[in-house]
């Protein structure tokens, strides 16, 4: 497993083909994910590094995310949504040198009029990125395990459908040795609620 981590470019394919998969199996059980309501949304995006200097990473990050809702009750209100989160699991592929992530969390959605709403989501990822130190640019992490935060604002163009502006932040907060510099990046994303 350490082998993997150790070059980046080889865990970017397997993202890529972990993604497509689960995009596949997704749309092909479309119709009986809609009647348990188990999935709740799949979402596709791409982002960019908006860290600087020499902890910036080059290149695009597209990213595949799925969305559970088992805590559901369909009844909440706006207060008692905190205690019904969203379950979310995902990957995104760096190209350039960029870091590949593999993450997952809970995510808070809040409605700021029918259309428009924020989402606010509490995690962690795993990383191939390096730790410290070593040649080339980029960010110096810490350790493969890191804590990550999401912030997105989004419009519902449909009932279905709907269009993100994304920012995701992952560091360790100095809870294990080593630099943190984290890794920081904002997007576009769209997704599909079933």
């Amino acid at each position: 497993m350490a082998g993997r981590f150790d070059h980046p470019g080889r865990l970017a394919p397997r993202l890529v083909c972990l993604s497509a998969g689960v995009l596949l199996s997704t749309l092909s059980m479309s119709h009986a994910v809609a009647a348990e309501t188990v999935f709740d949304e799949l979402r596709f995006g791409a982002s960019g590094s908006i860290n600087t200097g020499n902890s910036r990473e080059s290149g695009l990050f597209p990213s595949a995310t799925i969305f559970f809702d088992p805590l559901s009750s369909g009844t909440a209100t706006t207060w008692q949504s905190i205690l019904e989160p969203r379950i979310y699991l995902g990957a995104s592929a760096g190209t350039g040198s960029g870091v590949d992530q593999v993450f997952g969390g809970f995510s808070w959605t809040a409605d700021i009029t029918s259309r428009l709403f924020v989402e606010l989501g509490l995690g962690g990822t795993v990383h191939n990125g390096k730790l410290d130190g070593g040649s080339g640019k980029g960010p110096e992490l810490g350790c493969r395990l890191l804590f990550r935060e999401q912030v997105a604002v989004g419009y519902r163009v449909t009932g279905n459908w709907q269009i993100l502006a994304t920012a995701d932040h992952s560091s360790h907060a100095n809870l294990c040795e080593g630099p943190n510099n984290g890794l920081s990046h904002a997007g576009l994303a769209i997704g599909y609620k079933f």
